[in-house]
């Protein structure tokens, strides 16, 4: 039986795919047509199969290519002799390896040219390839170049002045068509805009999996094994990965394999919030990528809470080094607007899980004195969750805890109202054994946090006071989203972080859903 992939290359044989046969011919016209291209795909996005299919695809097709893919990961830390070494054993490992799965044989001074050839410098590295262009005659290499960001800093311009130079030489070029893979700071390839042969009309992105290639994927296991996905947890895996081809991969490797569902029994929404809570606390290698990079610069913290807490966000320029990284890793995307939005609602999740500190300092004060028993007191006698008082709670901890919220450790002023309410409700649905997660898309602005509770839905959408006309356009925007979730109230939660806030807890029925609203003041002066 195949089975989901998430550690390394997928094999058809071996494993249920996605084609990406739309994707694969554009990528193979571009090589036919001799462009140099820059290749945007972050990690973990499929790109190494994509490009061994792609490079397979146009050997097979014609076999006049040589393909080789190339690794500078490897040469992170690589003085420029060492580079240019390293660099030319690689293509003589890759080229020898081409030749050998395309069953061409080039006469043995051909090898033993390419084996034994000494690159000390660009110039060399030209010459090589000029030389090889006359021995392999109506020959075209392709080369991808992975990890890219790896070249030495020492050897970076003279490297690509060697590309340039090719590109801009006369027919047949050689190398015929280059990708480079991991880019980021596409300035860092338009150092001479007029001629350089990493133009920004070259862009290719490798995208993440539509709704219908999920639909797809998971159809082929339900073709082999016949337990078929209630629709509802295919439309729900896309909406929470956007299709990152690892997470859908991922969920389904949780659903097939892990929660141990009779084979018999049809995949349902409940599963898929038990599969989406594991996802969500495992420590796999995806998520660690991105807490690795998302701490990897300090700035990065102040851009990410903007994104999540702004519903102006930040503009989406790859010319800003910081921008350009986190959209490198695939921790942002560009909006429609232009603006960044965070990836995806797991990631967003994780970022803000990253920042919230460990220990607020606040939780004794979470409930209050007179509680009878702890947060099981906002259940009612048929075990359903009071979420109306469950939030009143809430409004009065931090009237409870005043100044002392803006005392919560290493959290920006902005976002320590929704790290409290976040780390509140967890603690609460973790004890009485409910689901809770992040639904909205792009975590600019609005938050809308999910929580499943003995077969209810409790829709709590949060967001920044940012005056009153976008207050009661954010009452709307949750009354049409309830719509969408088949719920009938909802409750929104406000930060008002002005001087003089403005404290509001009112009931409205909007196109017959009730809407439960608080404005909560989340800065207060410390007594002198």
């Amino acid at each position: 039986m195949k089975r989901f992939g998430t550690q390394g290359p997928v094999h058809p044989d071996r494993n249920y795919i996605v084609t990406r046969t739309e994707e694969i011919n554009d990528f193979i016209g571009r090589v036919q047509e001799g462009r140099y291209i820059v290749v945007f795909a972050p990690r973990q996005t499929g790109k190494t199969t994509f490009f061994r299919w792609s490079l397979d695809k146009i050997t097979s097709q014609d076999n006049s290519y040589v393909t080789i893919r190339l690794d500078f990961q490897v040469m992170r830390d690589a003085s420029s002799t060492e580079f240019y070494r390293r660099l030319q054993y690689m293509m003589y490992k890759e080229m020898e390896h081409s030749f050998q799965k395309n069953g061409f044989n080039p006469e043995k001074e051909v090898i033993e040219f390419i084996k034994n050839i000494e690159l000390t410098d660009s110039f060399s590295l030209i010459t090589f390839w000029q030389r090889l262009s006359d021995i392999l005659i109506n020959t075209k290499l392709v080369i991808i170049i992975d990890e890219f960001d790896g070249i030495p800093t020492e050897v970076v311009s003279d490297f690509l002045y060697a590309l340039r130079h090719i590109y801009l030489s006369d027919e047949p070029r050689f190398p015929h068509s280059v990708g480079i893979i991991g880019v980021k700071n596409i300035t860092l390839l338009n150092f001479d805009r007029s001629i350089s042969p990493f133009k920004v009309q070259d862009e290719f992105y490798l995208p993440n999996f539509n709704l219908e290639q999920v639909q797809d994927l998971l159809q082929q296991y339900t073709d082999e094994v016949g337990q078929s996905f209630d629709p509802i947890v295919v439309e729900s895996i896309h909406k929470q990965t956007d299709g990152q081809p690892f997470l859908v991969n991922r969920f389904a490797q949780i659903l097939t394999e892990e929660l141990e569902i009779l084979k018999t029994e049809t995949i349902s929404n409940q599963h898929f919030l038990q599969a989406h809570t594991q996802l969500l606390h495992e420590r796999n290698t995806n998520i660690e990528h991105l807490t690795t990079n998302v701490r990897r610069n300090p700035k990065f913290e102040s851009i990410l809470m903007k994104i999540t807490a702004s519903e102006d966000s930040v503009p989406f320029n790859l010319r800003d080094e910081l921008i350009s990284e986190l959209s490198t890793y695939g921790v942002i995307r560009k909006g429609t607007d232009g603006m960044c939005e965070i990836a995806n609602p797991i990631y967003l999740y994780t970022i803000l899980q990253t920042f919230k500190p460990t220990v607020n300092g606040l939780e004794q004060q979470y409930l209050p004195e007179d509680t009878n028993n702890g947060f099981l007191d906002y259940l009612n006698s048929e075990g359903h969750i009071q979420m109306g008082r469950l939030l009143d709670n809430f409004r009065d901890f931090i009237a409870r805890a005043g100044y002392k919220i803006l005392e919560v450790p290493d959290t920006p002023q902005e976002s320590v109202g929704r790290h409290l309410l976040l780390s509140y409700l967890e603690q609460f649905v973790k004890l009485v054994g409910g689901f809770m997660h992040i639904e909205v898309q792009t975590g600019r602005g609005r938050l809308d946090l999910l929580i499943t509770h003995n077969q209810r839905k409790y829709i709590v959408e949060t967001k920044v006071w940012r005056g009153e006309a976008r207050y009661d356009a954010g009452k709307r925007q949750l009354a049409s989203y309830l719509k969408t979730e088949d719920a009938t109230e909802g409750y929104y939660v406000v930060f008002d972080h002005r001087t003089n806030p403005d404290p509001r807890s009112e009931t409205d029925e909007l196109d017959g859903y009730l809407i439960r609203s608080y404005v909560i003041p989340v800065i207060q002066q410390q007594p002198s």
